[in-house]
C-alpha cells in the first residue's frame, strides 16, 4: 500500500490561502476574512487559523493592522526564502497565543545533548520549562526551554502560568539578555516513557527532536530550546539561497 503524506491543517490553510491570493482571488490590499470566519471554513481550531496567519505575515503574504484584520500585500519577492529558519519560529513562539499546557517548571536534571550544549554554563544547575502544544485538540509537540538557573534567576519562568511574549521576550527584557545565533541540530530518535504517555505514542514511534542552542555575542550558551516531535505528524522544511 503506498504510503500517502498528509500536511498538517495549518500548512493547508498556508497553502489555499496562498493559492487563493496568487490567482487574484484574493488581490493586493483586499481584507481578508477574520480568523472565525477561517475557522469556520476549514473546520479547524482558532490557534490553527492564527498559527496559519503568522507564517504568512512572517513571510510577506500579508499584513496585519490593529483592530482591522489581515490584509493581503501579494506574492513576496522570493517568498519561500523569507520565512525564519525552523528553530528561530520556535524561539519567538508567544506561550499566550498558543495552544497548550504547562507540565513542568522548575530545576530539572537536562538529558545528556542538552547538557552538552550547554556546557560551563549549566553546571550550577537548570531550570527546565516544558509544555504540551496541541493542535485541534491533538497532542503535538513537547516543547522544553532549558536555561542555566543564575539567568532564570529574577524571571518568571518558573511559574505555572503562560508567559506573554514568550521564553525569549521575557529573558529579554527582565535579564537584558540578547541571542546573537544559534545551533540548530535535528535528530530522529525513539521516544522517552514521558514523552510517549504525553504525546499518545507507542515507544518505538520515530520522533523528531529538534535543539536549539542559542547564545549571545561572545559564544556563551543563554538556552537550549528542546523541542520534540511525532514523526508521523510533522515534517521540517528549510529553502536558501546559495551562491
Amino acid at each position: 500500500m503506498p504510503y500517502e503524506y498528509t500536511p498538517p491543517k495549518y500548512a493547508q490553510v498556508i497553502e489555499e490561502l496562498r493559492r487563493r491570493i496568487e490567482s487574484g482571488e484574493y488581490p493586493p490590499g483586499s481584507l481578508l476574512p477574520s480568523e472565525h470566519q477561517l475557522s469556520d471554513e476549514f473546520q479547524i481550531a482558532r490557534p490553527t487559523v492564527v498559527r496559519a496567519l503568522r507564517v504568512l505575515r512572517q513571510d510577506g503574504w500579508i499584513e496585519t493592522q490593529q483592530g482591522k484584520g489581515s490584509f493581503v500585500r501579494g506574492r513576496p519577492a522570493l517568498a519561500s526564502l523569507a520565512s525564519q529558519r525552523t528553530g528561530e519560529e520556535a524561539l519567538n513562539r508567544d506561550e499566550s497565543r498558543e495552544a497548550g499546557e504547562l507540565i513542568e517548571s522548575g530545576i530539572s536534571a537536562p538529558p545528556a545533548r542538552v547538557a552538552a550544549l550547554l556546557g560551563r554554563a549549566g553546571e550550577d544547575g537548570v531550570l527546565a520549562r516544558r509544555l504540551l502544544r496541541r493542535q485541534d485538540g491533538e497532542a503535538s509537540e513537547l516543547v522544553t526551554w532549558w536555561v542555566p538557573a543564575a539567568l532564570a534567576e529574577g524571571t518568571d519562568l518558573a511559574r505555572d502560568e503562560p508567559l506573554h511574549g514568550g521564553v525569549r521576550g521575557h529573558l529579554s527584557r527582565r535579564r537584558g539578555i540578547r541571542v546573537d545565533h544559534v545551533l540548530e541540530q535535528v535528530t530522529a530518535r525513539h521516544p522517552t516513557s514521558q514523552e510517549a504517555k504525553l504525546l499518545g505514542v507507542g515507544k518505538s514511534a520515530a520522533m523528531l527532536a529538534m535543539y536549539v542552542a542559542a547564545r549571545d555575542a561572545s559564544g556563551a550558551p543563554v538556552l537550549v530550546l528542546e523541542v520534540v516531535m511525532p514523526g508521523d505528524r510533522h515534517e521540517l522544511e528549510d529553502a536558501y539561497q546559495v551562491g
